[in-house]
């Protein structure tokens, strides 16, 4: 996953966007973008999970139509590129595995930056190796206007006081679009238009992806 050449003084800012994608929309590239510019990110790593360790094989669609998915919606920015990291695993993918992997590939001093929902940062304490995760990176924790954020203080600061620096909040309108939404469009046989890049849209017909079952698995982002 070679990232295109830039010339800069000091280290790189580094965006991780993991998520299952599934399928990809115009949310998620919204989000990263202006993780992008808030930041001063250089570029955002999109990362599609191979088997999140939450769910079943029959839950997600298969990870290699949601890498194709996501390399056709990121394809037109070029602060933006696809990794294969978990996509290539046969085993579930924990977010620790993958920053110390993309740690181990970066310069030292690289900043890296998880981008991530609010909500899952209220189960942070679950992650596998949580502690160590936030010494690792920062976390951008993505919310839409409006969402209450009080948890969040209050779960954060109890459990990581010395590390709470390390997570900051980030508001994004578009997050009224989720993947959910848009697959229970599919089934219903309704438009996707202008919710996901058109490429993505047209490969969800070419393919027939979501039109057999309504499969309803929550929001995620």
């Amino acid at each position: 996953m070679p990232l295109p050449a830039i010339q800069k003084p000091g280290p790189l800012n580094i965006g991780l966007m993991g998520g299952t994608f599934d399928p990809i929309h115009m949310g998620h590239l919204v989000t990263a973008e202006e993780a992008r510019q808030q930041f001063l990110l250089d570029y955002v790593i999109f990362i599609p999970a191979g088997l999140p360790p939450h769910k079943s094989k029959e839950q997600v669609t298969p990870a290699e139509h949601r890498y194709i998915m996501t390399t056709l919606a990121v394809m037109s920015n070029p602060f933006f590129v696809v990794s294969r990291v978990e996509v290539d695993k046969k085993e579930p993918s924990y977010t620790i595995d993958t920053i110390r992997y993309f740690t181990s590939r970066f310069a030292t001093g690289t900043n890296l930056f998880f981008i991530t929902g609010a909500d899952a940062i209220l189960e942070i304490s679950t992650w596998k190796d949580y502690t160590e995760l936030l010494k690792l990176c920062t976390f951008i924790a993505v919310t839409r206007p409006g969402y209450p954020l009080d948890r969040l203080d209050e779960i954060t600061g109890k459990l990581l006081p010395e590390l709470r620096a390390r997570i900051h909040l980030l508001e994004i309108p578009a997050l009224a679009i989720s993947s959910t939404f848009i697959r229970q469009r599919v089934a219903l046989g309704r438009t996707i238009k202008y919710l996901t890049p058109e490429p993505v849209e047209q490969y969800i017909k070419k393919h027939g992806l979501y039109k057999k079952e309504f499969v309803n698995c929550g929001n995620r982002l």
